[in-house]
């Protein structure tokens, strides 16, 4: 289905509703996931229903194989559900085409994956202006856009260092101001904590918490750390491609 100009400005209509009541931003219903493997269907998700409002936290906690991150990639696009329904923003996720949910993420949404992934050979001030060209955000803006993301996220003095002269919680920052630079509405992120210690994990959770705040955006991510759930508006337990 085409994305029509009138659906565009009423995602932007309801973007603009007043903060004093969050608004569901993505609703899940039914939906399932099933893989062939071998020629036996695998089942990874049996009927999820959930949602997410605008300004939360919300954790998916659960073991390694318990289908949260095929959940996570199923909310963002990058997978579609053999079954059941997926609505990001007042747009239906589930029977949109490949190129349009493509467009839908690089406008309003923001992905952070565990290994970080920057460009080793760019700074974290050109990691943060690479998401800015591809976004298609005006060069007008890229200067003040990366000097406040990296500072938001307590890289002012480390801005022009590279992934490799950075500590991991570092690299973690940047890879969060790099997610957040187009302004999305909607922040994934697959094990953000993992490769890091408890310490620098109470940190990003901070990073968190603060850029909910500033940037009014909604973050929803995977976890096995029973340490960090405290934070979350809502945690989802998953066991075995189901909630519990």
């Amino acid at each position: 289905m085409a994305i029509s100009k009138e659906a565009e400005q009423d995602v932007q209509q309801q973007s603009a509703l007043s903060d004093d009541q969050p608004r569901k931003l993505l609703t899940v219903n039914q939906v399932e996931r099933e893989f062939q493997v071998g020629g036996t269907p695998l089942r990874v998700l049996k009927g999820i229903n959930m949602e997410l409002k605008e300004r939360e936290l919300v954790m998916l906690r659960g073991r390694s194989g318990s289908g949260k991150t095929t959940l996570l990639n199923s909310l963002g696009g990058l997978d579609t559900p053999s079954s059941g329904e997926i609505w990001f923003n007042g747009l239906p996720f589930h029977s949109m085409s490949d190129d349009e949910r493509t467009l839908v993420r690089r406008k309003h949404m923001g992905f952070i994956f565990q290994a970080f992934a920057l460009m080793p050979l760019l700074s974290a001030w050109e990691n943060v202006e690479l998401s800015l060209r591809m976004a298609g955000t005006g060069r007008s803006e890229w200067k003040e856009r990366v000097t406040h993301c990296l500072e938001l996220v307590g890289l002012e003095k480390r801005m022009h260092h590279r992934p490799f002269e950075l500590s991991g919680g570092e690299q973690q920052r940047v890879a969060i101001a790099k997610a957040i630079a187009h302004k999305p509405m909607l922040l994934l992120a697959d094990e953000p904590t993992a490769e890091l210690d408890s310490g620098m994990s109470a940190q990003i959770m901070a990073v968190f918490q603060n850029i909910i705040r500033t940037e009014q955006v909604t973050i929803c991510m995977t976890t096995h750390d029973p340490t960090i759930l405290e934070v979350a508006d809502h945690v989802y337990e998953m066991v075995d491609g189901k909630f519990v």
